[in-house]
């Protein structure tokens, strides 16, 4: 119900402003960047989007395949299980769901893109399995995308490629600030979730597990800057991810082989799921991103970002982090806009200054809310989001908050 009044507000605000730019303004053009922007980007939700979509859910909903038959997922959920058996109390225990789910998460926290999207769409498949009410989201697979839209990632590679391309002196310098406001924005989705569905967040797993997952951080950001310098940050961060993404199959290919399963014919035989799942995501991506197109064509990102920029002036306080603030507004609608208005940001005011940096912490501190709610949920048919939206919104702007705080303490 949420999704279908943002997308009737995003339509409703984009004709508002367009047809006061029209009335007294004068701009003939308003609604013709609307117009044209409604063809394009329902043409790329398919072209760009849906259609590249089916290689990759090809490939790796092929690559699972072989991991289940092989028992990689089991083992994967009884070495996770305890933890996500208490996040996830109505999912059995040792079901395929929670090793996708953590196959899901481990892909972002690489910074797998590519990857990530079919694990994930294999695992919200696997919750709609375990769901009551096929139309309506239940509490384990609004814990699961709001975790997935929080973005926690530890390598943060594509956004130190583009400082690399846009000659940044140090590309790297954004990683710790990156991985502190994707790390505040997962546990506060969590929390909020949790609360909501009045899960123990005081239970012993719970508390050891999110404990060890802080240490493991703590430990890695320390080890990354006392021992590396800023070029290896990178090096390393980009070597680990692309080892990670080709290790899987190969595990998983000699795991089926131990088990003596035949691999292609797994493979096969999920892959064939790929194009299903693709084609029937297409009406929901053109639905989400066009609503979007409108509502960033439209102007009112610069409107919201100028009310802002004169509030914190009337406040007094420092405005430096303003001029950053269009990707954040972006990053929980599109995740192409939000990294269109990162390289804006850094190419406006440079890729070493405030704005710059903040830009690129932004885009790494949480996902694209919207788009995933749309993409995972419409893979399976869920027409109810309940409060999987402003679950979603509440890690986003905690990551936001985040973002601003450890640029002013990195960079300021």
């Amino acid at each position: 119900m949420a999704l279908n009044y943002i997308w009737i507000l995003f339509f409703v605000i984009a004709f508002v402003v367009a047809l006061i730019k029209l009335v007294f303004l004068g701009d003939t053009e308003a609604f013709k960047l609307l117009v044209d922007g409604m063809f394009d980007s329902s043409k790329s939700s398919v072209m760009d989007i849906a259609l590249p979509l089916v290689g990759n859910m090809a490939l790796w909903l092929g690559i699972m395949n072989i991991g289940e038959r092989a028992g990689a997922i089991n083992f994967l959920s009884r070495i996770v299980g305890p933890f996500l058996n208490k996040l996830f109390p109505d999912v059995p225990k040792d079901h395929p769901a929670t090793g996708q789910m953590m196959m899901n998460f481990s892909a972002n926290l690489l910074g797998l893109d590519n990857a990530a999207t079919p694990l994930g769409l294999k695992a919200m498949g696997s919750l709609q399995e375990l769901n009551p009410n096929k139309e309506t989201a239940s509490n384990a697979q609004i814990m699961f995308l709001v975790l997935h839209t929080s973005g926690l990632q530890l390598l943060p590679v594509t956004i130190i490629a583009q400082r690399f391309i846009l000659h940044a002196a140090d590309p790297a310098d954004i990683f710790i600030p990156c991985i502190i406001a994707t790390y505040v924005a997962t546990v506060v989705g969590m929390l909020a979730v949790a609360i909501k569905q009045k899960i123990n967040l005081f239970d012993r797993v719970i508390i050891t597990w999110l404990g060890g997952l802080t240490a493991f951080i703590t430990i890695l950001v320390w080890c990354f800057t006392a021992y590396l310098t800023k070029e290896q940050i990178s090096t390393v961060s980009k070597v680990a991810s692309n080892l990670m993404l080709f290790a899987i199959p190969v595990i998983f290919i000699l795991g089926g082989i131990r088990k003596k399963v035949n691999v292609f014919e797994a493979f096969i035989d999920g892959a064939k799921a790929g194009f299903e799942v693709s084609v029937k995501i297409i009406p929901y991506l053109v639905a989400m991103l066009v609503a979007i197109s409108v509502f960033r064509n439209c102007g009112a990102l610069g409107y919201i970002n100028d009310g802002l920029r004169w509030a914190v002036s009337r406040l007094h306080w420092d405005t430096r982090f303003v001029d950053a603030m269009p990707v954040a507004y972006m990053k929980p609608l599109s995740g192409s806009g939000s990294k269109a208005m990162m390289i804006n940001t850094m190419q406006t005011f440079g890729p070493d200054s405030f704005a710059g940096r903040l830009g690129c912490i932004f885009n790494g501190s949480a996902d694209t809310t919207f788009y995933i709610v749309a993409l995972y949920f419409g893979s399976v048919g869920i027409k109810k989001s309940r409060y999987a939206i402003p679950a979603g919104l509440i890690a986003d702007f905690a990551g936001i908050i985040a973002a601003i705080l450890v640029a002013y303490l990195f960079f300021g």
